[in-house]
């Protein structure tokens, strides 16, 4: 039988999950950074700024979507590290409801480090008690269980710029997905591309998806095109019935999207005990289990467009890679064979 590992029906929709405007710290409005990423084919942005989420409602039209969301630091901060060598994790919490107006949790005044005057502007629901962050599992884990009991999506951001290691991000629980690219980290030279860490947490027996998004800041907003740029560099392409909120939430929460940072994944389907890709043209293709087991087609005398391969069962999971021609990737979810042959 025919499984669809994005929907058979629907439209695919460019998406930038990850984004600060000048609420935080970065350089553009949110109605410059809508205009700004309409006119360079995206579909879907996430305004997630430091600490604060504020709803942008109002940035919606028939052919754009504005998400509400917000990104929640927690820092390691020991007397014999400076900022350069403290580990951090970053959350992302998207609202999967635009009516969610209240934030999920707050941080004490003294986290909040861009427009201070914006924290009174804040929603906190009449009685919230601010929460004292620590970096710890444990405060990071109550801040992700949280999150997602008040409708929100939650994202583990760029490991690679945090400086976590395996022994840290082990730890987290209940996260929706992470951050497989991290555009804006890589434009500041770090390789922001966590397949490692994402088959980590896999092989420990945690269900997570794989997004892409730029985490941009929009230094060089005079000149978006520019190598230095934090803008468009990465992207989850999100298939969804509508451009509407509850449609879109409703393909988060079931993984109906793919990671990318150029390549363009058409059709993905599994039958029979293989699966099946269409794509973009590309100069590999290859599905990875998460251990030493690996099936990869190469390109020979013309591009790939296609491919399929068997699937091993043996080894939990498998999830796919495409490498186009300028050597960028995307890279799908990770599926279950246990589930799909059901």
């Amino acid at each position: 039988m025919k499984k669809y590992l994005l929907p058979k029906n629907g439209n695919f929709y460019k998406a930038n999950l990850h984004c600060h405007t000048n609420i935080s710290d970065g350089k553009l409005s949110p109605e410059e950074i809508k205009n700004l990423y309409k006119e360079n084919g995206y579909s879907i942005v996430a305004y997630t700024d430091h600490e604060v989420y504020i709803t942008h409602n109002d940035l919606t039209d028939s052919d754009f979507l504005a998400l509400n969301g917000m990104e929640i630091a927690f820092c390691e901060m020991y007397a014999n590290k400076t900022y350069a060598f403290a580990e951090q994790c970053h959350l992302l919490a998207i609202a999967l409801d635009k009516s969610i107006e209240v934030q999920p949790v707050f941080a004490e005044e003294r986290h909040v480090r861009y427009n201070k005057h914006l924290f009174s502007l804040v929603n906190t629901g009449g009685n919230v008690r601010p929460l004292d962050k620590w970096y710890a599992p444990s405060c990071i884990n109550f801040t992700i269980k949280t999150c997602n009991q008040k409708g929100f999506f939650t994202v583990y951001n760029h490991p690679s710029w945090s400086l976590e290691n395996y022994s840290q991000y082990i730890n987290y629980e209940g996260m929706h997905a992470m951050e497989m690219f991290n555009g804006g980290a890589t434009a500041l030279g770090y390789e922001d591309y966590n397949p490692r860490v994402y088959d980590d947490l896999l092989r420990s027996g945690k269900k997570l998806y794989a997004i892409g998004a730029d985490d941009n800041h929009n230094k060089y907003a005079g000149n978006p095109k520019s190598p230095y740029s934090d803008a468009f560099k990465a992207f989850t392409m999100i298939k969804a019935d509508n451009l509407d909120y509850e449609s879109v939430s409703k393909a988060l929460i079931n993984g109906n999207f793919y990671a990318s940072e150029s390549p363009e994944i058409q059709e993905l389907y599994y039958e029979d005990g293989k699966v099946y890709i269409k794509c973009s043209s590309a100069q590999k293709i290859y599905v990875s289990y998460g251990g030493r087991k690996a099936q990869v087609e190469y390109m020979t005398d013309k591009p790939l467009t296609s491919a399929e391969f068997e699937i091993s069962k043996e080894h939990g999971y498998f999830r796919l890679t495409v490498v186009g021609l300028d050597g960028k990737r995307a890279t799908t979810n990770a599926y279950y064979p246990s589930e799909l042959d059901k």
